[in-house]
């Protein structure tokens, strides 16, 4: 699916009814060849709204993935670039891709590290974390930073409901609920549980300053807003 080099059907099966983190250590391999790889439009608008409150030391991906937080880190970060993610599948990936960079297996819902970072991002990630779980996610991200660390973290504007992308969405999310209430083990993959206002909340709420810009290259919505901004969190 997806392309040549994507995942089967089958595999995307087997991927759905596994675990998230055994589901993504089976996608790893051809993740990148998937939708679900963060598309570089927005890697790139993230890094250039970044780049001027830079450069920054070191730099830490959350929920890294195969690596392509990278592209954002590696030109605004002076020091080392650390990527961290719980599918040791994925974190194969990455380090094949990206050697240079320190490749770190853990639970983002307890990150590892305390004071050590000038800037965090993560991209595409808020989705596998319910809502009772973000408060420790983002306490760990603010332990992590260096005081005055900046944790940025780019969400898409709410869809208008005659949007066909709001209804499949929505189609997905129900889906997930269903499959996770007749499936062991569940797979926590929401696309509508992480709006903007709920994550403000919950940035302010472990701490951080938090501001919002917008990332007018990813586009403009119907009424003239855009579509994409990039919430910035400081420590």
């Amino acid at each position: 699916m997806f392309s040549p080099q994507g995942p089967s059907l089958r595999e995307l099966a087997m991927q759905a009814l596994s675990s998230v983190e055994h589901g993504y250590d089976l996608l790893a391999p051809k993740f990148d060849h998937t939708p679900f790889r963060t598309p570089d439009g927005i890697l790139d608008a993230t890094a250039d709204a970044l780049r001027p409150l830079g450069p920054f030391g070191r730099g830490l991906d959350v929920c890294c993935g195969t690596g392509a937080g990278t592209r954002v880190l590696a030109p605004l970060c002076q020091e080392r670039i650390t990527g961290v993610d719980f599918s040791a599948g994925m974190l194969a990936r990455a380090r094949d891709a990206h050697p240079d960079a320190e490749w770190v297996r853990a639970d983002a819902r307890a990150l590892p590290f305390a004071d050590a970072f000038d800037l965090a991002v993560s991209f595409g990630a808020l989705g596998h974390f319910l809502p009772a779980e973000r408060p420790a996610l983002f306490a760990g991200v603010f332990r992590a930073l260096r005081p005055g660390g900046l944790f940025a973290l780019p969400i898409g504007a709410p869809l208008p409901i005659t949007s066909g992308s709001y209804w499949a969405l929505l189609g997905f999310d129900l889906a997930m609920r269903a499959r996770n209430a007749l499936w062991r083990p569940p797979f926590v993959m929401y696309y509508r549980t992480c709006g903007l206002d709920a994550v403000r909340d919950d940035l302010a709420a472990s701490g951080f300053t938090v501001t919002t810009v917008p990332l007018p290259a990813l586009g403009q919505r119907e009424d003239g807003g855009p579509r994409y901004g990039l919430v910035l969190a400081r420590k």
